[in-house]
């Protein structure tokens, strides 16, 4: 796409993990930069008690990391379809609203985008996700309309929609040369999105494309589900998890689901939850882990371990088998995670996942055999195990990756460009 003059509207992908901002301009990358020069600001905020300050983003990440007194919230996004975007959290003693945690990370993205832009932005496409909450109609226009809402108070005027997965298929189509028929594949943080659309260099000047969309479909799974698994199966039993009680009983769970699961971490540090731990404590056949819990929570450690877990989901996309280290916990204490061991936790929703795409192919009335292309994108779409499930659908399908971070953004800037000039 040859681009005249600048759009007056810029395509916002507030993701689970990762969020950027896309805008069309001559001579110029679509994505612009939101932190040190980098086209993604991590989806988190920490409340830093020391200084006073909230931060955003890799500074958030590194300010935690450097072990400053605070709260880190992270996977904010998570937070849109679920019971908690009505429930608040405490900082520094206060009742902070969820609601005005996601205003607060929106805000702060509007802000970079128009600093790195040099203008303003009153008018906005939203990528959203196909499904923000499963076969929950209801649920999902909630949703979408409490994100709406929210991009309004942070100074949006005129709000739009695209699903993810087609913003993506927009930023595949502008570098074709041929017609395709195209299954999108969008693994992000929270959920798995897929579109099957018809794309050509010629098409991609038409402004209706309704026509060209086959099929749309998705399943609210994503990274952090498999992050989940990975700490439930390979690291929390360290910790206890499966052990048993001296009653023969199994160790209560809902404290490893927690601390396994980014947007709840912060629920295994509440009075009741140490509460019921020191309960459990004096039962445990195993107590010498339960003390690893213990000092987990007690040195408020659940997103430095999330961190190391997801860590080693990346390191296993390439390598058989991963150390990670515990010794913040305990001198020479570790995990050894493999590769197989983490694709067998992720079975169910791999399966999850091919079931979804064989819907996308009879809805659309297709066979394997007529897709020419399949495109991934999104940060989770790397896992080998994921690749090769789709692989083994569509055999004869050609596969291309594309910006795992960026394709949504650049994708919104372009549909941005066309509904507002």
């Amino acid at each position: 796409m040859t681009i005249q003059t600048a759009s007056r509207a810029c395509g916002i992908d507030f993701g689970t993990s990762n969020s950027t901002v896309g805008w069309l301009r001559p001579d110029h990358d679509a994505l612009l930069p939101l932190e040190d020069g980098k086209i993604t600001l991590p989806s988190v905020v920490f409340f830093n008690y020391e200084e006073d300050h909230a931060c955003f983003g890799r500074a958030a990440l590194a300010e935690y990391m450097e072990g400053y007194e605070g709260r880190l919230m992270r996977s904010l996004k998570s937070l849109l379809g679920s019971s908690l975007i009505d429930s608040q959290t405490e900082v520094q003693g206060k009742a902070l609203p969820f609601r005005y945690l996601l205003k607060l990370f929106i805000a702060e993205l509007k802000a970079r985008a128009e600093s790195g832009a040099g203008r303003a932005f009153d008018h906005v496409v939203l990528g959203r996700p196909v499904y923000f909450v499963d076969d929950n109609p209801q649920a999902d226009k909630l949703a979408e309309d409490t994100l709406a809402d929210i991009a309004r108070e942070v100074g949006f005027k005129d709000i739009s929609f695209q699903l993810e997965p087609i913003a993506a298929a927009f930023d595949y189509e502008s570098t074709i040369q041929k017609e395709e028929l195209v299954l999108i594949v969008d693994i992000g943080g929270g959920t798995s999105d897929f579109t099957l659309i018809r794309l050509s260099p010629e098409r991609r000047h038409h402004d209706e494309r309704r026509g060209d969309i086959l099929a749309t479909g998705g399943v609210h799974i994503g990274g952090t589900d498999f992050d989940r698994q990975l700490s439930l199966h390979g690291v929390m039993p360290l910790f206890g998890f499966k052990t048993r009680l001296r009653n023969n009983a199994e160790m209560p769970s809902s404290q490893y689901f927690n601390l396994a699961t980014w947007h709840t971490i912060n629920f295994a540090y509440t009075r009741k939850a140490w509460m019921d731990l020191q309960d459990v404590h004096r039962d445990a056949a195993d107590p010498q882990k339960l003390d690893r819990l213990f000092k987990l929570i007690q040195e408020r450690a659940g997103h430095w371990l999330a961190m190391e877990v997801e860590a080693a989901k990346i390191a296993l996309s390439d390598n058989d088998t991963h150390r990670l280290s515990l010794d913040p916990i305990e001198r020479g204490l570790h995990c050894d995670l493999a590769r197989a061991d983490f694709e067998t936790s992720i079975d169910a929703l791999l399966d999850r996942v091919s079931t979804t795409v064989c819907k996308l192919l009879a809805d659309a009335g297709l066979t394997a055999e007529q897709v020419d292309t399949v495109f991934f994108t999104g940060g989770s779409s790397g896992v080998p195990a994921l690749r090769a499930g789709v692989r083994a659908l569509l055999p004869n399908a050609h596969h291309v990756e594309g910006n795992l971070f960026g394709s949504i953004g650049s994708g919104l800037a372009i549909e941005a460009k066309k509904r507002y000039g």
